[in-house]
Parts: C-alpha cells; structure tokens; sequence
C-alpha cells in the first residue's frame, strides 16, 4: 500500500509540476498585458485621468456619447468612474502601486468638474465653462435624439448614474486606503445627493432646479420625480452604501423616504412612467418619451419593491406587487405582435391600455420631429418600441417571498440592527463597485486577448461610435421619411451611429471588458475568488 501510494503521488508530481508552471508562465503573461494595456491608456489616451469612450488610433478625434473635443473627458460608462473602478479593482487584486495611482489620476479629474453644489455633469471639459457653452451651442445642439445635450444647464445630473456613480467611486476610493484627502469631495457629493432630494422622497433628473428648456412646447422635465435610468434607486443604493461603510444614522430617513416614494407614485393600476410632475401625475419627457405608462419600468420598480420588503420586513411593499403583475400580464403584446423577448409595448396609453409607438419624420434637429400613434410599423432604431418584460422572474419572486416568514426576509438586510458579520471592518469587506463583471474566460479566449494586443499597448476595433463632423444648423426642410428608422439623420446631425467601415477604433468599453476578462482569469489562476462580497442588492 504505501508502495502505491508512492507511485500515486509520483505521477501526481509528474503531471502537476508542469502544469503548475504553464499556469504561473499564463499568468504573468495575463498580468504582463494588463500592465502594457494599462500603461497605454494613462499614459497615452488619458486627459488629466479621464477618459472618453472612442478614439481614432491617432487621437485626431474621440467620442463620449457624443463627439468631444480633446479638452473634454467623460463620465458615465464606459468612461472615467468605470476606470477608476476597474484600476481599484486590479490595485485590489494585485497589490500593485501603478493601478493605485491611476485610480488616483482619475479620481483628481473627477474632483476637478465635480459642481459647486457636489455633483456632476455627463462630461468634463477641462478648458472650462467657455469652451464647455461652445460644444453645447454646436455639437450638442445638433444631436437630433440626444435632447439632454441639446441645452446648457451648468448644473448637474442623476441621468445614466453619473452623480451617483462618481460619488461611489470617491467613497470607494476613500476607504482603499482610509485617505482623508478625498473626504472633502465626497461629503459635498453626499450633501448634494442628501440636498436634492424631494420631501416625498424622489429625486429630479437635474439639480439645483431648472425650468428653462423648453422644446416644442414640451415642458422642461428635468425637475420631475425621474424613475429613467433607475435615477431614484441609485441614489437610495449609494446612501445604503454609505450607511453600511459611513455607519451615520442621517441616512436611514433619506433611505426610508426614497423607498416609500415607489408606493406614493405608483398609480392604483400598479404601473409606473418615467417621470412625474410636481402634482404626482405620470409625465413625459423627452418629445419621443410621450405620457405614458412603462412596463419595463413598471417590471423594475415592482422587482424593487419586492428588494424594500427584504430590507424592512414591512409587508406594504410586498402587497404592492400584485397590482403591478396584474397590469404586465393585461398590456403584454399579442402573440404576433411579439419580437423575440419583447413582449411589451415601451409606451402604453393611460386608460386604455393601447400601446403607443413613436416615430420620427424630418432630417436634422432644426427640421425633424417625433410624433406617436398606434402603428407598430417603421419604429425607431434609437429607442426600441417593444421592451423585454421579466414577468415570469416576478411572479416567482413574489410567490417565494410571500412563502417565507419575515424573519427569513430580512435576514442580513443592512438596514437591521445587528451585529457585522462579515471579515474585519466594513470599510475593507463590502463591495462598492456598482456592477460587476464576474465572467471567467477560456483559455483559448484568453490567449486570443493577449495576442490581439498590440505592441503599442492597445487593443483596436472596428464598427466603433462614430459622427458626422459639426457642419452648421439643418438647412433640409422636407418631411422626409427616409429617417425614421436610422440612428442618425443627414449630415447635420451629430447623433453617434455605428461606422460600417473598416476604421479601427480604442475603445474604452472593450478595453474595459477585456481587462475584466483578464483580472478574473488572473485571479483564477491565482486561486482567489473572481469578486469581493457582493454586499449590494440588485434591483435590476
């Protein structure tokens, strides 16, 4: 037996040595790569640590969600709070000082446009308000379904997460090392989310307040309760994080009061729109966002509901849900009305139920505009008329959660008292970042990563975000139609679209991307788990 043995761990030695080396020779490989990747985007596409979210190889031009002048970078995803995250999560992993310090270039240019009140516009442009005014009065002005670019505010933004999401990465970044430097910017990002809030509870797209943007007779709705791109739950996750890392007691009546909001608006139907006006009622929004019902969105603040009755224990948010179910399955489409997982009408008429679709006749901003009937034929391409509608998942939600006694419910709710059970503190333990990426390559995808670098240090791409030069206001008139369905209208018009061709293009996003890919088979191979304690809740 023990000769068996022998030869047992023998073999074992035989097979697993050299497969221990090809793992460590792949491994410093993968961390080799991620440092010339890196080195490249800081050192050479990098404005004062900012980033955009397309380059041309030569950085003759480069794009944010719009095309930006070379003063500017920007900040919602894939632009520079995703980097300052993914260079704290590979400082995190790696221990190496050179991500740390990145993270720091970033946050500096974050601090930098961070507004007099705390918060933060879609972009930054370092060569101040002149040069900002003259973007918005030319290229912002003529993106034909860009409409928040379309106007000047000079104040800042809840839309795509942008304040929030900064205000995370500043906490984030705060707590990696306990640096009192950042204490400063993030307690004014804190006080202007603390600030902005409504009394009832909600959150307005843009503050401090504006009403001066007035388009085609459309009211500005920039000061209106705003579910769009998840402005409210956002901001009711980031004090959440903030209570569980800060441990102020101030946040616990901001938390209640946005939770609360989702049961004060929504409309004894159970549905929800976008947005809703000062007196509680369902509005629009941008001239192709109509008054109307949502049920996508309608799916996502039911799912939240369901998320506020695990924090809270409180049945209120759970007997609100099947009001809503009963709403998604009365408005789903008819079966030949369906597109693949779209099950749904984007808009639906109040009162009746109808879907409402959008179109576009025109060819730029100054001569085009958008109108609703109740064709489903010739829809946009830039805002989808059919949604997907995750009703089976919220049915299932609701049943399993209605089956459980509250004490299963809440259990490790962050808003319990309780005692923390996690590893040391809090501060080093929790998860911060907003979204995770948590996919482990294949090898082979991996050793296609490393060879589709460059020897600059970068990974190139074709059919990037791409724009027509700023040529002027819209001369063309006529009602066309031959822009209803495209992204983008004539030569005009600076709306981003995809280009055909074969331009290669840096990316931020696939740099991002690709640099997640990496991390997480590093880790792997590293024999440590792909991500910290997913401490968040996911409402989504």
């Amino acid at each position: 037996m023990r000769h068996a043995i022998a030869s047992l761990v023998w073999v074992i030695c035989l097979v697993y040595s050299p497969l221990h080396a090809q793992n460590a020779k792949l491994r410093q490989e993968v961390e080799q790569t991620m440092m010339k990747a890196t080195t490249f985007m800081v050192e050479k596409a990098a404005v004062n640590g900012g980033y955009v979210w397309y380059y041309l190889p030569d950085f003759s031009r480069r794009w944010g969600e719009m095309e930006a002048y070379p003063t500017m970078i920007w900040l919602q995803h894939p632009g520079t709070t995703s980097m300052g995250h993914l260079f704290l999560d590979l400082y995190q992993a790696t221990g190496n000082e050179y991500y740390y310090r990145a993270a720091q270039k970033a946050a500096a240019a974050i601090i930098w446009g961070q507004s007099p009140e705390g918060g933060w516009n879609y972009m930054i442009d370092f060569a101040g308000d002149r040069s900002l005014r003259n973007w918005y009065g030319t290229i912002g002005k003529n993106g034909w379904r860009l409409e928040e670019f379309q106007h000047y505010y000079g104040n800042a933004t809840f839309d795509d997460d942008v304040t929030s999401d900064a205000a995370r990465f500043l906490l984030r970044i705060y707590l990696t090392k306990m640096d009192p430097a950042y204490k400063p910017a993030l307690d004014k990002a804190i006080g202007f989310i603390l600030n902005s809030q409504y009394p009832a509870g909600g959150w307005p797209q843009r503050f401090p307040l504006k009403y001066d943007f007035n388009k085609q007779g459309h009211p500005d709705y920039t000061s209106f309760y705003t579910f769009n791109d998840d402005v409210i739950w956002e901001n009711i996750h980031f004090l959440m994080q903030c209570y569980e890392v800060l441990g102020e007691a101030r946040f616990l009546d901001p938390i209640r009061r946005g939770m609360e909001f989702y049961l004060l608006s929504q409309d004894a139907c159970g549905a929800w729109g976008y947005q809703m006006n000062m007196a509680m009622e369902t509005a629009g929004a941008r001239t192709y966002e109509p008054t109307a019902f949502m049920p996508a969105p309608t799916c996502t603040n039911a799912f939240l509901l369901l998320k506020f009755y695990q924090f809270t224990g409180d049945k209120k948010f759970l007997q609100a849900v099947p009001k809503s179910i009963a709403w998604l399955e009365q408005t789903q489409l008819p079966a030949n009305e369906i597109d693949g997982s779209r099950t749904h009408p984007t808009f639906v008429e109040i009162g009746t139920n109808r879907p409402l679709y959008v179109h576009r006749k025109g060819s730029n901003v100054k001569y085009g505009t958008y109108y609703t009937d109740y064709n489903s034929q010739h829809l946009l391409s830039h805002y989808n008329g059919k949604r997907e509608v995750r009703l089976h998942e919220l049915k299932a939600e609701y049943q399993r959660l209605a089956s459980l006694p509250e004490e299963s419910v809440t259990e490790g709710s962050p808003l319990k008292p309780g005692r923390y059970a996690g590893i040391g503190t809090p501060q080093q333990e929790i998860d911060l970042t907003k979204d995770h990426f948590d996919m482990v390559p294949k090898e082979e995808t991996v050793r296609m990563l490393l060879g589709d670098l460059d020897p600059e240090g970068r990974w190139l791409v074709k059919h990037g975000s791409f724009s027509h030069p700023y040529a002027g206001d819209g001369q063309k008139q006529e009602a066309t139609d031959q822009f209803c369905s495209t992204n983008v209208g004539d030569e005009t018009d600076t709306s981003p679209f995809r280009d055909p061709s074969d331009q290669l293009y840096l990316s931020t996003g696939d740099y991002l991307r690709n640099m997640h890919l990496l991390l997480n088979y590093w880790k792997q191979l590293a024999g440590s788990p792909t991500s910290s304690i997913h401490a968040k809740p996911s409402g989504k």
